[in-house]
Parts: structure tokens; C-alpha cells; sequence
């Protein structure tokens, strides 16, 4: 896990225990979960809409030249 140890891991864990305190840090990690999911979310979502922007834009460009020439 980005080459870190158990030694480092628990030295990480023991710098956050001394700066936010045990009572805040489960809501600091809950927090971090929502975001990490809602970013995951919004990255699948965003496959979806270039799928669907791929197939129907290419219909409207020709549409919209077409009534550009007619009004010249």
C-alpha cells in the first residue's frame, strides 16, 4: 500500500490520534469514506454521459448546419 510498513502506518496513526484527538476522528474518517464513495460515483456516472453525448450529438450537428444554409 504506496510502500508504506506497519511500523509507518502506526506512526501515521498515532500522529493523528495526537492532532485531532480520538473523539474527532471517526467522523474525519466517515467523512473521507463519503467523498471517496461520492467520487467513485461520479466517476461511473461520468462514463455514462460521454456514451450518451457520443451517439446523440453527432444527429444534431448536421441538423444545425442544414438551417444555417437555408436562412443565407
Amino acid at each position: 500500500m504506496f510502500g508504506l510498513g506497519m511500523p509507518e502506518l502506526m506512526v501515521i496513526l498515532v500522529v493523528l490520534l495526537l492532532l485531532f484527538g480520538g473523539s474527532r476522528l471517526p467522523g474525519i474518517a466517515a467523512g473521507l469514506g463519503g467523498a471517496v464513495h461520492s467520487f467513485k460515483k461520479a466517476l461511473k456516472g461520468g462514463d455514462d454521459d460521454r456514451s450518451l453525448s457520443s451517439g446523440h450529438g453527432a444527429d444534431r450537428v448536421p441538423s444545425s448546419t442544414s438551417d444555417t444554409t437555408k436562412s443565407a
